[in-house]
């Protein structure tokens, strides 16, 4: 299914320089979420370009399209933090070759836990088409297309960048986790783990 939501204009990304990466503060956002947040989404664990756990050591969750309408009229493109949920497959609507583990998924794996997300065309590489992508900050065994996924969006991160060099783009999603993850330490934020949907 493909949206009919306005996608955010698409703009030349400003590129990423060592003055930025050396003041980017600990925490973002303010002590209570304000809006447009929080904002909840759910969609389709579909497969993307494969680069997120292959190039970049940070996998990521790419929804389907319909699950950015709620986005693209809310927010511009950029990294935001907030929960994440995966949600066990019902009966043929996880991938094939996931079934055997399905059956079996460990519990902790369908609790909710800390998210970042990339919304935008990820100008390093140059896609032509807006994605999102959830990095979610747990260590799951295997792959998990076609499960369904609700996310809670709380706050904003940082713009969309440009980068000269994979190492440089790394080094700021290691940093986009480790913002994402203080922020979410304060308790108004820590009370919204729960506005994950618990089934879907």
């Amino acid at each position: 299914m493909t949206t009919t939501a306005k996608s955010p204009e698409r703009r030349p990304a400003p590129l990423q320089t060592e003055s930025f990466r050396l003041s980017r503060p600990s925490i973002v956002g303010p002590e209570v979420p304000e809006p447009p947040f929080p904002i909840t989404l759910c969609g389709t664990v579909q497969r993307g370009f494969g680069r997120g756990g292959k190039d970049l050591g940070c996998p990521t969750a790419n929804l389907s399209d319909d699950a950015l309408e709620s986005l693209t009229t809310s927010v511009e493109t950029g990294i935001y933090y907030g929960y994440a949920r995966l949600h066990a497959p019902t009966a043929g609507n996880a991938d094939s070759d996931q079934s055997s583990h399905d059956e079996t998924r460990k519990q902790d794996e369908l609790e909710t836990w800390p998210m970042v997300m990339s919304l935008g065309w990820n100008p390093f590489y140059k896609n032509e088409k807006l994605t999102a992508e959830i990095h979610i900050m747990h260590n799951f065994e295997t792959d998990f297309y076609g499960h369904k996924l609700s996310a809670v969006i709380l706050g904003y991160i940082r713009p969309e960048l440009d980068y000269t060099s994979r190492e440089a783009l790394i080094q700021d999603i290691e940093t986009d986790k480790k913002v994402a993850l203080k922020s979410l330490e304060r308790p108004a934020y820590k009370s919204l783990a729960n506005a994950c949907p618990l089934t879907l």
